[in-house]
């Protein structure tokens, strides 16, 4: 989840116009994957209640039941959105809107920090403890695939699950939406330093999937318009059974009802007023990396809250950089008219 940020680029701001047309035509999707293609195993780690890009993003992967096989969804908390109770609540209202509330396990993870947290371990409960400990437990799930770690807020869950069990680092892979590497600053990494600088520190896959504010290079430049969602997303979704009451007010039954809902009461930003889609495109490159670039580096540090290269770093990270907005939003519109529900998991 991003914080509100002024954008200004006009590079973005031209492509957003590009992929307004585009979009409005139908998009150029790619297939949504076959019914007997291996299905990814994900887990999404979210601060649900912060924006508006965490929502899209669940409902994305929850319906998204041809390419991923959702372990669950935990939750933290940034700053902005609330306590956890409020951020648990969003990722709730989303899941019932996707009719999967008593079929995709949701789990309280994080209020506090990584460093906050640590010390407290291997104490019989924890702030976080249940988003922990279930990331432990899927990571080590009799699989033939790694479980692929998904979180679009801040690392806390994720670092704190690699410190209680190290031997998780084998059998997952992290694809982390937060940083404008090389350059410092952005509200994932801000939120939690010490985590970041601890996955880091980790022999673990780790990828990034770069924000990079107001660059036409990261995943800030994949924009949509209030008009596009307007036109796009009433109605869009499975009918949920009983009307869910938004965190704005007014009920819902649908998903696209309620995304047009968010749109309405966020504060737009550019030259041309929209809104970036971050952790929807972090999802949709873990479904079809080819729309993104891929790039291969020796580990940075994080020094303070700015990276140093790490040329002699003999182990390498992934980030991921100028995202196909075009095939990406047209994807995601794609979902929505046509949802895939994922499969129902033990409870």
């Amino acid at each position: 989840m991003q914080a509100f940020r002024t954008v200004t680029t006009a590079l973005v701001t031209v492509s957003m116009l590009g992929v307004g047309v585009l979009v409005a035509g139908g998009g150029r999707a790619a297939p949504t994957g076959r019914d007997d293609a291996p299905r990814l195993r994900v887990l999404v780690d979210t601060d649900a209640n912060n924006e508006l890009d965490d929502q899209h993003a669940l409902a994305y992967v929850l319906f998204n039941g041809r390419s991923f096989d959702v372990e669950g969804v935990t939750v933290n908390a940034t700053r902005g959105g609330g306590d956890i109770t409020e951020q648990v609540a969003e990722a709730r209202r989303v899941l019932t809107l996707c009719t999967l509330q008593d079929k995709v396990p949701l789990k309280a993870g994080a209020n506090g920090s990584f460093t906050q947290i640590r010390p407290h371990l291997n104490e019989s409960t924890f702030d976080g403890m249940d988003a922990v400990d279930f990331i432990i437990e899927r990571a080590h799930a009799a699989a033939s695939s790694k479980l692929v770690l998904l979180p679009i807020g801040k690392l806390t869950n994720v670092a704190l699950a690699l410190a209680k069990d190290p031997g998780i680092a084998a059998k997952v892979r992290i694809v982390w939406l937060g940083s404008n590497y090389p350059d410092k600053g952005e509200y994932n990494q801000e939120n939690d330093l010490d985590a970041v600088r601890y996955v880091l520190s980790v022999n673990v896959p780790f990828e990034i999937v770069t924000v990079r504010y107001g660059k036409g290079t990261g995943t800030d430049a994949v924009r949509v318009t209030r008009d596009e969602i307007g036109k796009r997303m009433p109605g869009k979704g499975p009918r949920a059974a009983s009307p869910v009451t938004g965190r704005h007010g007014g009920t819902f039954t649908t998903f696209g009802d309620y995304s047009v809902n968010l749109f309405e009461h966020i504060k737009l930003d550019g030259a041309t007023p929209s809104r970036a889609l971050f952790d929807m495109a972090a999802a949709a490159i873990v479904k079809n990396p080819a729309w993104a670039r891929r790039e291969e580096i020796p580990a940075p540090a994080l020094v303070g809250d700015a990276y140093q290269p790490g040329t002699t770093n003999p182990r390498h990270i992934i980030i991921w950089t100028h995202f196909d907005r075009d095939a990406i939003l047209a994807d995601f519109f794609a979902t929505m008219d046509k949802p895939a529900l994922v499969s129902p998991r033990a409870m």
